[in-house]
């Protein structure tokens, strides 16, 4: 018997419709018959079997007076008056347009700083007026952070994304915020080293003819759907509702994550489906040891859009070191966001160029990629091209500078030495005061393990010292810089007096131009905005 068209209406309109009807006029079943007893059971529709031969009155009234309880039947009754059915994860649609706001942002020293925006917001926006807003230096490297405490899970929006779609997503009364923090490992994927960034063991081509390709090459190939890299590598699984962790091959396709039930077997018998990355967030774990035990201390989780809260559901990993975890991580949002990722960064460098100086100026000291060798021999300066030309001058500058130095401690002691030489370096963005290094390194490793990362701590074991962390390699180490004095004139020195410095800004000022005895120059400065 052929179905009426009627009933094929109401059976998908829950999915299919896009207006919301009021209780009165949708009815129940047996207001649709005419109130003479049950609906006619067709073939192709569900029997419905209830306790009587009618719906009870009272039902629907109850649904609809118990805001708390979510309704089975959304298309019942109105969502302006429920925020659990307003909101966009259980499918209703992204937030209003022209509905204002507000979003709490927090600043890394725990002060919540209350804004208002549009359902349109995207997070560079919001960064740009946390930036004004704070006088801040501006750069591409500010970024909004979604972190969930309870869970031990933080992520780094993406640029394009909208802050009131995320902050929608989360559980009424869970402990999710935004906070407002550096992040110099944003774009690092469009500019580092291939082989830091991408191991050629981890990553194998679906052309054979491309088994050695430059970082660019690599990169345009993650961004073109039509010939993508494979990313593979052995990590740690939490198996379901266990405590227990296995190790596993896992490969990284457009289809989604594998992993392998027999070794590194890519067998499709033995390829087992884990996750799709189109409907799921990427999320660092900073505590796995101790909410999750494991194994090591490089976890990261795929959280499905589903999942609001509880760790059910979580499909938590671990990489065996850092430039494991980084590459899966990158790796993961090239493949979930492609071309609109390299577009984010685009975007951002042609603001940077665009965009007026905004905030104070910087006392002497500007950490960024702005620094260029320039030649001053003549009556102008001039930017050095050749590299051998600019390794010959460096050292020839190093010179100059450990004779200019000698040569200003042979100066009375009243030309140079004075109570805001030995504290200017208070000032500086870059110097953290008596921070521990267990504190030091969740800092550095929050803002991003990119070559150059540094800031300027007091020491703890020497009381008169201080402390240079330098990320490296994605690893973080420490060198100490000592004072001395002698007849009365007061230096700093990382190398027993061979290089000396008046001032701690003079030394880093000095790392930013020159290596030296570090294994990187100094290139972004770690730094906490008060919000």
């Amino acid at each position: 018997m052929d179905l009426d068209p009627r009933d094929n209406a109401m059976e998908g309109g829950a999915q299919q419709s896009s207006l919301w009807e009021p209780p009165e006029q949708d009815g129940g079943p047996g207001e649709r018959d005419g109130g003479e007893g049950p609906p006619e059971v067709r073939r192709s529709q569900p029997l419905f079997i209830h306790g009587s031969s009618r719906q009870p009155p009272q039902e629907e009234p109850r649904a609809s007076s118990l805001p708390s309880i979510p309704n089975p039947f959304p298309e019942l009754c109105s969502p302006s008056n429920s925020p659990i059915l307003s909101s966009p994860a259980l499918g209703q649609g992204p937030p209003r347009e022209g509905t204002p706001h507000v979003v709490k942002v927090f600043g890394e020293d725990g002060v919540c700083r209350s804004l208002e925006a549009s359902a349109g917001t995207t997070a560079r926006q919001l960064c740009e007026t946390l930036v004004r807003r704070t006088r801040a230096l501006h750069d591409h490297s500010w970024a909004l952070v979604e972190l969930h405490q309870h869970l031990a899970l933080e992520r780094c929006l993406e640029d394009h994304e909208s802050v009131v779609e995320v902050q929608s997503s989360w559980a009424p009364g869970a402990d999710s915020r935004f906070v407002f923090r550096k992040n110099f490992a944003k774009y690092e994927l469009f500019k580092s080293n291939a082989q830091l960034l991408f191991p050629e063991v981890m990553v194998s081509s679906c052309l054979e003819a491309n088994k050695s390709m430059a970082h660019s090459e690599l990169i345009q190939n993650f961004l073109n759907s039509g010939s993508c890299p494979e990313v593979q590598g052995f990590l740690h699984l939490r198996e379901a509702g266990r405590k227990v962790w296995k190790r596993f091959h896992f490969s990284l396709r457009r289809s989604g994550l594998y992993y392998s039930t027999k070794g590194t077997s890519k067998d499709p018998r033995h390829l087992q489906y884990f996750a799709d990355l189109t409907e799921s967030n990427i999320y660092y774990v900073t505590q796995g040891k101790k909410l999750y035990g494991t194994p090591t201390e490089f976890g990261f989780c795929i959280k499905p859009h589903k999942v609001r809260s509880g760790v059910k559901g979580l499909k938590l990993l671990c990489s065996e070191d850092e430039q494991s975890r980084s590459c899966w991580m990158a790796a993961f949002r090239l493949f979930k966001y492609g071309m609109q990722l390299y577009r984010n960064y685009q975007q951002a460098q042609a603001r940077l160029s665009q965009l007026p100086w905004i905030g104070p100026t910087p006392l002497r000291s500007v950490s960024d990629n702005a620094l260029v060798a320039m030649d001053f021999s003549g009556c102008t300066g001039r930017v050095i091209e050749n590299p051998s030309e600019v390794l010959t001058v460096a050292l020839e500058e190093a010179q100059a500078w450990r004779k200019k130095t000698t040569h200003r401690y042979s100066l009375p002691a009243a030309c140079h030495s004075s109570p805001l030489s030995a504290a200017i370096h208070r000032t500086q963005p870059w110097f953290h005061g008596r921070i521990s290094r267990e504190d030091t390194q969740q800092l550095m490793g929050r803002q991003g393990l990119v070559d150059g990362v540094f800031l300027v701590r007091e020491s703890q074991r020497n009381p008169k010292g201080f402390v240079l962390s330098l990320c490296h390699l994605q690893r973080i180490k420490h060198y100490l810089i000592l004072p001395s004095e002698e007849e009365g004139r007061l230096y700093f020195t990382m190398d027993d007096g061979q290089t000396r410095f008046a001032d701690l800004i003079q030394l880093v000022e000095f790392h930013q131009i020159n290596r030296g005895i570090l294994p990187c120059k100094l290139r972004h400065y770690c730094t906490c905005v008060a919000l």
